[in-house]
């Protein structure tokens, strides 16, 4: 391993531990992935676990500054990074950065989160997508970018002028998980392996602006009591028709005219990103994917924003 390290990127989240060792040039030089998420594997030893995982790097360069977003920095987490209100970029982000000890001493910049209150004075969070939403961001960028983050809950997010302005959280991948695991929907279900054509009928059902998800939901039983889905495309189709909603709802919040024009970027992981672009596809909407170690290019430029580089 190279010790002409710059900076310790992490995203540590509910599951998992992500780590970065990056060199000054922005590449990376080491990682670290593992099951020691915040309600896993660190088992609430955050300090001994962060040093158990990264100490080694830190042996070596032990005045390399550290930075962690996702759970870590909330209230369940290592030390509560309080919200910054929107609109909030980069800068807004460094100017609210939390500093924790590990029992080795070594010191620990948590980021923290972004909120907004709607006009109906209801209170919206995002943790750690905010880092990914910045590790997005360019010079020359668009004067407004829409972002969609899927996810177990996910978010979809206006910037204008390299800030957040708005966002909007929608609960579809943890109702997916209650549904297949729970009731009768699940009953009916063979596998998860990934049907095209089921998908694709459950988006364009799921997002007809006639009825709602609650009615439509039914559809799941009754078209495979009556054989018009296969039970290997059951779960498939119920996927489709919960992302069709959540874009329908998506497109209802962000105003259709800007959401075509917008081309929006997909950020997530490898097996829900090309799903929501194959669905977007469907309904007619263009649209691209976040670079890879988007983590990475946040922490770099919320550190470079608060001239807190090295």
């Amino acid at each position: 391993m190279s010790d002409d390290g710059s900076l310790i990127a992490v995203d540590w989240g509910t599951t998992r531990f992500r780590a970065w060792l990056v060199g000054g040039d922005g590449a990376v030089l080491d990682r670290v992935d593992t099951a020691a998420g915040i309600l896993g594997g660190a088992g609430g030893d955050f300090g001994g676990t962060f040093d158990r995982l990264v100490g080694g790097w830190l042996q070596k360069q032990a005045h390399l500054p550290v930075v962690a977003s996702g759970m870590i920095g909330s209230r369940q987490g290592w030390r509560e990074a309080p919200y910054v209100e929107c609109p909030a970029g980069a800068r807004d982000l460094a100017g609210k950065l939390v500093s924790v000890i590990s029992p080795a001493g070594h010191e620990v910049r948590l980021v923290p989160g972004v909120m907004r209150t709607d006009g109906d004075g209801v209170p919206d969070v995002m943790r750690g997508e905010e880092t990914q939403i910045v590790g997005c961001l360019a010079e020359g960028d668009a004067p407004r970018r829409l972002f969609v983050l899927p996810g177990t809950h996910s978010k979809w997010a206006v910037v204008e002028a390299g800030r957040i302005t708005r966002f909007a959280t929608f609960m579809t991948g943890e109702l997916f998980a209650l549904l297949r695991g729970h009731g009768i929907l699940g009953r009916l279900m063979e596998g998860d392996a990934h049907d095209p054509l089921t998908f694709r009928r459950g988006v364009d059902y799921g997002s007809k602006a006639d009825g709602g998800l609650l009615k439509r939901l039914f559809s799941v039983r009754t078209l495979a009591l009556f054989d018009q889905l296969p039970a290997a495309g059951v779960a498939a189709y119920l996927s489709g028709l919960l992302i069709g909603r959540e874009i329908a709802e998506a497109i209802a919040w962000v105003g259709s005219p800007h959401v075509a024009t917008a081309r929006p970027t997909i950020v997530g992981s490898s097996t829900l990103a090309p799903r929501y672009a194959e669905a977007l596809a469907q309904l007619g909407i263009e649209s691209r994917t976040g670079p890879e170690e988007v983590v990475v290019a946040g922490i770099r430029r919320i550190l470079a924003a608060g001239g807190l580089a090295r």
